[in-house]
């Protein structure tokens, strides 16, 4: 199964909003009076939204994403979050990276041990284009940051300075200068593919934010066919604790032209349906604004998913603005059961560590 869903060439991208998307300003209930009650300042009103479905609405400064939707590209997963809420950043995107909750975190990331059951000849099993690794930790595997190449070449120039009698007195630093041979060959086998490219970086068309160039580099690699099931972006600046409304709407219009450029490009380049992108984040904000026209640090969120192989719409419970604890929004569904949708239905892996929390009407996104 591994190796017939690498051989469908079938790619992830991770989209990590950093900083705690809020949640109830992107995907809006409109209509819900409750929800302008607790949020007099940063509520948003009925000509700043899309209507979608029923009484929710998205942002409208998501603009470049309702093609998506409107073709059924784009689906919708409301009220992720797990149990036992860790309200700091740093610990809460750790959970999320390797498939933890409140109580225990996982050792590796959430998807690197069945992804590196696929077959060995990948250029990468990942390549972060941010940096960031935590979602790639593994103590195996080929998973590699663009932003790390200078690291690489530093390693590489003390080998060639050192000796073999070096490397024997010390195995820790042989052991390191393998694994930068072996990263070395896979940079040098990504580097031959892009260039084969010739100029097609010249016929995309993005925006000049961070997340563009990102999604812009993301549609080059899969364009030339770099062997890599998952690719890793982010954009910061979520934590939105004050004066939210015109800084939040900036942030989710640079998320949407990134990512409704990235699906031109895989549209044009024949790989859209082999595609799928997905946001995530540390967790959401709270339902209730605070004194500074701000939202803090809360729990559950809505989360996006996009490509041309799923049937876009909105899944799971709306938010119950009448059953708030303490302010915070509950979790409706545990985000590992997203985790088990992306690694069973999309990568054909049904036997991976999050099975367990499968829920069975999830899978109506990958038909």
């Amino acid at each position: 199964l591994a190796q017939a869903a690498q051989q469908s060439g079938r790619r992830l991208i991770l989209v990590e909003l950093s900083g705690a998307n809020d949640g109830l300003n992107t995907l809006v209930p409109i209509r819900n009076d409750r929800y302008r009650n607790i949020r007099p300042s940063v509520a948003l009103n009925s000509s700043d939204v899309h209507s979608l479905h029923r009484d929710m609405a998205l942002h409208s400064r998501m603009s470049a994403l309702m093609p998506a939707w409107n073709d059924g590209d784009m689906a919708v997963v409301q009220g992720l979050g797990y149990p036992d809420q860790n309200r700091s950043h740093f610990k809460s995107i750790a959970l999320w990276e390797t498939g933890g909750d409140g109580q225990k975190a996982g050792r590796n990331g959430w998807l690197t041990e069945d992804l590196e059951a696929m077959k060995p000849s990948l250029d990468a099993h990942g390549i972060s284009l941010d940096g960031g690794m935590g979602v790639f930790a593994s103590s195996s595997g080929l998973w590699i940051s663009l932003t790390s190449l200078r690291q690489l070449q530093t390693l590489k120039d003390f080998q060639l300075a050192s000796t073999a009698t070096t490397d024997q007195a010390n195995p820790a630093l042989a052991l390191l200068m393998d694994r930068a041979n072996t990263l070395d060959t896979s940079m040098t086998r990504i580097s031959q593919k892009m260039a084969a490219q010739g100029n097609y970086s010249t016929r995309l068309r993005f925006g000049n934010g961070d997340l563009s160039r990102q999604a812009a580099l993301a549609a080059r690699l899969i364009a030339a066919d770099v062997d890599a099931p998952v690719l890793k972006l982010k954009i910061s600046g979520f934590d939105t604790h004050e004066y939210q409304l015109n800084e939040h709407g900036g942030l989710l219009e640079n998320l949407s032209e990134a990512l409704g450029d990235l699906r031109t490009a895989l549209r044009q380049s024949g790989h859209w349906d082999t595609t799928m992108i997905m946001t995530y984040s540390e967790f959401g904000r709270r339902a209730t604004e605070n004194r500074s026209r701000g939202t803090d640090h809360g729990t559950a969120a809505p989360h996006f998913l996009l490509s041309g192989s799923i049937r876009g719409g909105l899944y799971g419970q709306d938010p119950d603005l009448e059953d708030l604890i303490d302010g915070d929004l509950r979790y409706t569904l545990d985000y590992r059961s997203l985790y088990d949708l992306i690694l069973s239905g999309w990568f054909g892996l049904p036997h991976n560590r999050f099975s367990s929390y499968a829920e069975n009407w999830l899978y109506d996104i990958t038909p």
